[in-house]
């Protein structure tokens, strides 16, 4: 049913209040590809809200993409694909994955947001990315109508990022992802120091998938916003990535600047560290600013419009810019 004037207070874990001129949610792809067959004009695809900023009522058709069911489709001595409809709920499904012994998605857990947005922002936390046990999605071309699949190097995934924020963007609807995840002989991935620390407190020796997990969701919920209660989405900006020579310039002033190298042998620099140090953790203004316990969560304490937030970014962008000279990029989408 497609209804008229809809407030997206609800689809967006912002909690920004638009309206969107036509709104329909759609479970499944036959009632998907009949709504896209009336030809609406201008359309809008909606998952989770849980990596997007509204700054305006939406004009045309909004689609929320509703689209549910896991299955594990095929399974061999040591690996099982599950395939998982784009509307599921990413935490839940981590979830489930752990409850039925299936390993790689455990450093994943309490990701906001749904199924189908995970390939398109290429999703990652502690030294996981879901790239990293994707296998391939079917897709619904929005010129054609007709559902295609990819492959995970069709897929282009790089450092949050992948074909569908590129070449295809605006171009397809994900309508399943399958993921191929561990039986047994779980690859267990405690690489980060918060991970082992919660580890060692625990007093675990031999940590497994749920171990892993709990240690997760315990670091996040110490340091994240309950969107539920404070209005986020999460990471806001990007880790940047520099080459050596301005990263060998940076350190010379600030020796402390916590980093990592890449696989093309760049260098990725905290963004959270380059806010705080440029003065904007925990600053508040008015009903919107910056998480106390991390730097990179923007938060709505309820009534901020989502151009208070842009105005924010900006400035944040534009200061760490004149401190560092580096340039922190959006994870989030506009709207």
């Amino acid at each position: 049913m497609i209804k008229n004037k809809h407030s997206l207070k609800s689809f967006n874990t912002f909690g920004i209040d638009v309206i969107a001129e036509k709104f329909c949610s759609v479970s499944d792809t036959e009632s998907l590809i009949y709504l896209l067959n009336t030809k609406p004009v201008k359309i809008h695809i909606l998952g989770g809200g849980s990596n997007i900023l509204l700054t305006k009522d939406l004009e045309g058709l909004v689609v929320h993409i509703n689209l549910k069911g896991i299955e594990v489709c095929e399974k061999s001595k040591n690996f099982s694909k599950v395939k998982v409809g784009a509307g599921e709920n990413w935490h839940d499904f981590v979830m489930w994955a752990i409850n039925n012994n299936l390993g790689g998605l455990e450093n994943l857990s309490l990701i906001p947001g749904n199924v189908g947005a995970a390939p398109i922002q290429n999703i990652g936390a502690y030294g996981v990315e879901q790239k990293d046990i994707f296998y391939s999605c079917e897709i619904l071309n929005l010129k054609t109508l007709t559902i295609e699949t990819l492959t995970k190097n069709e897929c282009e995934f790089s450092y949050r990022n992948s074909i569908f924020k590129s070449k295809l963007k605006d171009k397809f609807i994900i309508l399943n992802v399958t993921y191929c995840l561990t039986n047994s002989n779980h690859n267990i991935n405690n690489s980060y120091a918060d991970i082992e620390n919660e580890i060692i407190k625990n007093k675990i020796n031999s940590p497994t998938i749920r171990n892993i997990s709990d240690a997760v969701i315990s670091i996040r919920k110490s340091k994240l916003p309950d969107p539920k209660k404070i209005g986020n989405c999460g990471s806001f900006f990007k880790n940047p990535v520099v080459d050596k020579k301005k990263f060998e310039h940076l350190v010379k002033e600030f020796p402390n600047i916590p980093n990592f190298t890449t696989d093309d042998n760049r260098i990725k620099i905290s963004a959270a560290w380059l806010i705080e140090k440029a003065g904007f953790r925990g600053k508040r203004y008015n009903n919107h600013g910056v998480h106390k316990n991390q730097a990179l969560v923007l938060v709505n304490y309820g009534g901020a419009s989502g151009k208070d937030i842009l105005k924010l970014s900006k400035l944040i962008q534009k200061t760490v810019s004149v401190i560092f000279g580096v340039n922190l990029e959006r994870e989030v989408n506009i709207f």
